[in-house]
């Protein structure tokens, strides 16, 4: 891949498309593109096409998604749905329709089964039922994969999809009405903390065991991705190692400094019971993570500080 090449990244200021822009900089690459969604509203089909038909770019990283944790999922499932089938579609269809040969689709690990054996591997997808709180994204994922994987069968073009584990980091979201559990976990002690160390309640058992990479190690894999043909159509992306949410709770509280209790509200659903990702292929073909759950969450931790005035206004 020549740093010169042309490459447009769909999303590229949320927090995925952020950390490949940084990234690919960071290696030299100098012709980058990415337009915002008041400039480029992705569920619209022309105007899809003549972004690409404007600027012609050689490889297309989509890295956008309408995203959100299990209230977000469970209050607006035909969003979810149709929403991101609509953005990946346009994104794909005019890809094969202008001829680009490489296209590199981020997904996510809820696309495989609630109950599927651990760690997940590729080839349990689609074989059960998926996890009721979140299937209307992972039904919009999975269609996502399976377009890439039809167009590379069909076609014989470099389409892959990697499929990360659970994401936190530098841009994350810390709205507490749609954010994921581990930047919403940061901001609740926090703000306990600011406040005397009060108590902070969180939803479910803390039982369920879940993996988190850093983000700047997923935008090393869409690198690895971009610089190398993968030899298969998917891929799974994280760490290996996973933990109880309890433990993810009492690693950040550790590291924000909030002293109070935790009160555990187990009439909130706890959704999928583990999601440890199988991540051998990835590892053979000689990518792996580089960044610890403590040294990413405190990463995190001191970028939230430097932009905590813009989440000041929603109380808990």
């Amino acid at each position: 891949m020549e740093k010169d090449t042309k490459v447009y990244i769909a999303g590229h200021n949320g927090m995925v498309g952020s950390a490949i822009w940084r990234t690919l900089e960071a290696k030299g690459y100098t012709n980058l593109i990415g337009a915002s969604s008041s400039e480029l509203d992705l569920r619209n089909q022309l105007a899809v096409q003549d972004f690409f038909s404007t600027e012609k770019p050689k490889v297309i990283i989509d890295a956008a998604a309408k995203v959100g944790g299990i209230l977000a999922n469970n209050n607006f499932p035909y969003e979810f749905l149709m929403e991101n089938m609509l953005i990946q579609n346009n994104l794909i269809n005019t890809s094969l329709q202008l001829g680009i040969e490489k296209f590199i689709f981020l997904g996510s690990s809820c696309i495989y089964p609630k109950f599927a054996p651990q760690p997940l591997r590729e080839d349990y997808l689609l074989t059960d039922s998926l996890e009721p709180t979140n299937e209307w994204y992972a039904i919009a994922k999975i269609t996502g994969v399976k377009a890439c994987q039809a167009i590379r069968k069909q076609f014989n073009k470099d389409y892959v999809s990697l499929m990360p584990t659970n994401l936190y980091g530098i841009n994350d979201n810390f709205d507490l009405n749609t954010s994921h559990v581990l930047p919403a976990m940061m901001r609740k002690f926090h703000e306990a903390k600011l406040n005397n160390h009060s108590p902070v309640t969180l939803w479910g058992s803390g039982t369920p065991m879940r993996e988190f990479l850093f983000v700047d190690d997923m935008a090393a894999a869409v690198v690895f991705a971009l610089e190398n043909k993968l030899p298969e159509y998917l891929y799974n992306v994280g760490t290996g190692e996973d933990l109880t949410i309890k433990e993810l709770a009492e690693t950040i509280q550790k590291i924000i400094g909030h002293q109070g209790k935790i009160i555990w509200d187990s009439t909130k659903p706890d959704g999928t019971p583990r999601k440890l990702m199988d991540i051998s292929k990835m590892h053979e073909l000689g990518w792996k993570h580089k960044v610890n759950l403590e040294n990413g969450i405190q990463k995190t931790y001191n970028w939230f500080l430097q932009n905590e005035g813009k989440y000041k206004e929603v109380k808990i």
